[in-house]
């Protein structure tokens, strides 16, 4: 079983180690936070510091995911949109890259809609993903998210996605 808990600062060690392949680092948004290589203290910094770069005080919720034997495999953020308490977006969604491939970040992003959409009371939940990322792309549409909009962007196109409350309750 996989749960989710809130990011702690020893939690950037991880992520960092994550983050080793620049590849990687740019899908996953990492110029956003900093130069590659990210350091854990450049993570924690940003994630605990500066609010995830959110000006709104209440507006920037850090999760990792822990598997069955304690170990932290994955994480991601969520955070409102534009003061919006009803629109949440994930971001910068990572898993281990000793395990991937095993339906982790499905199972991570599962949990954090449950917990958007049934204690936080969203109406819907926004992600996006580079073009390139192919991979992610696909493991946000098994997850239920659909294809919005394509944005123009450098150095890829982002597609736009977005799951209801409504269409996640149907699943």
């Amino acid at each position: 079983m996989l749960r989710l808990r809130q990011y702690k600062k020893c939690d950037s060690e991880m992520i960092a180690k994550w983050l080793k392949d620049e590849d990687i680092y740019l899908k996953w948004g990492g110029k956003l936070i900093g130069d590659f290589p990210l350091s854990a203290e450049m993570i924690d910094n940003r994630y605990r510091a500066e609010n995830g770069g959110c000006e709104e005080e209440d507006n920037f919720y850090p999760w990792v995911a822990i598997d069955e034997d304690d170990n932290v495999v994955g994480s991601f953020i969520m955070r409102y949109t534009n003061g919006d308490k009803k629109a949440l977006r994930f971001g910068w969604v990572v898993v281990d890259d000793s395990i991937r491939g095993k339906g982790l970040g499905r199972r991570m992003l599962t949990a954090g809609l449950k917990y958007a959409f049934e204690i936080m009371d969203a109406d819907k939940v926004t992600i996006g993903v580079f073009e390139e990322n192919d991979i992610a792309h696909n493991c946000y549409k098994k997850v239920g998210f659909m294809d919005r909009e394509t944005v123009k962007s450098d150095p890829w196109n982002v597609i736009e996605m977005e799951i209801r409350k409504d269409d996640y309750l149907q699943k």
